[in-house]
Formats: structure tokens, sequence, C-alpha cells
């Protein structure tokens, strides 16, 4: 089975009602534990790598990585996604590296940090449509901007900062004028460990105050358009387990007070329209605690595999998790694949954008 475009996957998800993860990777082992878990849960994936996942595995290899994915996996269905790409220059360089999915975050300008004006981003992402669907490749947007800094990219607003949340009113706009497939919505989720400024009186973090109706607003507008069940994605959505902050910090990590957000708020958005759930952070806790660990414990070992096998242990386990509790285990043989050449051809019959 081919790569397939992360569109169908995300239609195929609504029509069930269930969320799909999105996990970003960096090597071999990250690529391993999630795809051994999306096979044993029978579950369709989303693998994304950010800008600076790209530098860091030096383009080819993490393409070659993919493939391997999908050889020893025929059973799954797999998106391979850019995550915030800055530019339209960004985004063609992951389409010619065979990226069923790309993420035009025009919200933020090319530095990935100043934010951006409306009709900037309505522009820059109509021209990755266009691009992008010629070949058959998804494209997913974001309206408004996310809190906190991931990988470089962020504007550093504030996780108390409601400013710059997702406006309901010009969700349909945005997706008329630029034709996107799915939309990030900006709801007071953020990137990174530390989500909140929430505390209580003994300085233990609660978890951040979410504008989860907006989701809701968001999702009966679209359909009101014309756009029914139409994929919203959620940003910065790592729960950050206190289990994995404990064992970070028990074996020599200093995490205070992290917080991320809590898995009914996230089901919560599946219910009413989320499909793409992204999750980084609590991978990186996963992988850390359990390399960490065996530091401690064995501090005569200088072999890489003794401390990479139990961290791809610790994420696989971590992702299994995910998988059902975002109601996706079970459903990658619910549906026969397409090609990007087939999703191109939908595209052909698509309306224009306005």
């Amino acid at each position: 089975m081919p790569m397939v475009p992360m569109k169908q996957i995300l239609e195929e998800a609504a029509k069930k009602g269930y969320g799909v993860g999105a996990y970003n990777v960096n090597n071999m082992e990250q690529i391993q534990a999630i795809m051994r878990a999306a096979n044993e849960t029978k579950s369709p994936v989303i693998i994304q790598a950010s800008r600076g996942a790209l530098q860091y595995s030096n383009l080819i290899y993490l393409k070659k990585l993919m493939e391997a994915a999908v050889i020893e996996n025929p059973e799954v269905p797999i998106a391979l996604h850019l995550d915030h790409g800055n530019s339209f220059e960004t985004c063609k360089t992951a389409i010619g590296l065979g990226f069923t999915s790309v993420m035009m975050d025009g919200s933020l300008m090319e530095d990935g940090k100043s934010i951006a004006s409306y009709e900037y981003n309505v522009d820059v992402t109509r021209r990755v449509v266009e691009y992008a669907h010629e070949r058959g490749v998804t494209v997913e947007a974001e309206l408004g901007c996310l809190g906190g800094i991931e990988d470089g990219h962020g504007a550093g607003i504030a996780v108390d900062d409601d400013t710059h949340l997702t406006d309901p009113d010009q969700a349909v706009d945005f997706v008329q004028k630029t034709g996107c497939d799915c939309l990030a919505v900006a709801i007071g989720t953020s990137h990174g460990a530390y989500k909140t400024l929430r505390y209580d009186k003994d300085g233990n973090a609660l978890p951040p105050r979410l504008a989860l109706d907006r989701i809701e607003q968001v999702e009966k507008k679209m359909e009101a358009a014309g756009y029914p069940s139409y994929p919203l994605v959620m940003h910065g959505s790592s729960s950050v387990p206190q289990e994995l902050v404990e064992i970070v910090n028990k074996y020599g990590g200093k995490m205070k007070a992290a917080m991320g957000v809590p898995m009914q708020d996230i089901q919560w958005g599946i219910e009413r329209g989320v499909r793409k759930i992204n999750v980084d952070t609590d991978g990186r806790l996963a992988i850390t605690g359990a390399i960490r660990k065996v530091f401690i414990e064995h501090p005569e070992k200088f072999d890489p595999r003794d401390y990479l096998k139990p961290a791809r242990e610790a994420l696989y386990e971590l992702i299994k998790g995910k998988m059902k509790d975002f109601g996706t285990a079970g459903h990658a043989g619910d549906y026969a694949p397409m090609t990007l050449e087939e999703m191109a051809e939908l595209y052909k019959r698509q309306p224009a954008t306005v």
C-alpha cells in the first residue's frame, strides 16, 4: 500500500466520528514505535515531520525510513505530513519528497515568528493549495495563532493570551478563499510541555483553560455554509502525562509544573469535528524518561541500542494508548486507500475557490 492522501484519512474518520493522531518523528526508532502501535491496533496513522526534523534527518533519510514503514505495514493507511510549513517553497520541497500532505502555516510570516495578516494567510495558503491539489496532496492551514514555540516555530504567544484565537466568523470565508482541506484552530492550546499558567495553592499545575466552544462554533458555521463534517485540527494537544514527567524527574530531570491538555478535552473536540490531533511532547517525554532510566540504573552501558530499545518501547506503549483514546483503533481496514493520482482527479472536479 502506498502512502495515502491525508484528506481521505480525515474524511473517513469523520464518517465514523473518531480522531487520528499525527505523531512527530525525527528518527528510525520513533517511526518504528508508531508503526508498531498502528499495526497492532489496526489504526490509520499520520506521521509528520517539522522543518527542524527534515533538517535533522537531512531530508532523504526520513523519506526512505517512511518508505520502509510502508513496506513493513502494508495493511495500514499512512499519510506523511509536513508540520508547520513556513512558505510556498518549503511546501513545494516536501511535496517533491513524496509527502502526501503539507501544512501551510500562514498565520505567521515566513520567519515562523511574526504574526501575519489575514490577507497574507489567505494568499499564501491559496497558492500552496493550487500547487498541491494538482498533485493530489492535502493541505492543512491555520487560522489564528497558537501559543508557545516548537522547533523554533511560533510567535511565543503566552498561553493565557486569548487575543489570537480563531475567529469562527472568519473560518468559512478562509476555507472558501483558499480551498484548504482541513483547518487548525487556535483555542488556547500551545506547543511544548508547559501549556498553563494556572496553579493550585500548592503550586501544582492545573490544566489550561481552553476555548473549546470555538470548535463547536466553527463546525456549525462550516456546516451551515455547505461544508458538513469539515475536518478540524488540534495542535499542541499533548496531554503531558504526569507519570511520564515523574519518570523524567526521578532520573535526573528538572521538569516542574508541566501540564498538558486533558484527554477528555481532546475527546470533547473529537465529538465536535476535530479529526487530526497533533502529538509531539508526549513522545519526547516517553523517550527521554526511558533513556534517563537506563543511564541512571546502568551507568556502565554505552551501546546506543541499550537505551534506544527501551525508548522505542516506551513510545510504542504511549502511542498505542493514544490510538485507543482517540478512537482510531480498529479502522485501518475500513476503506480502500486512494492514490495521489486518484485524489488529483477528484480535486479537478471540485468548484474553484472564491
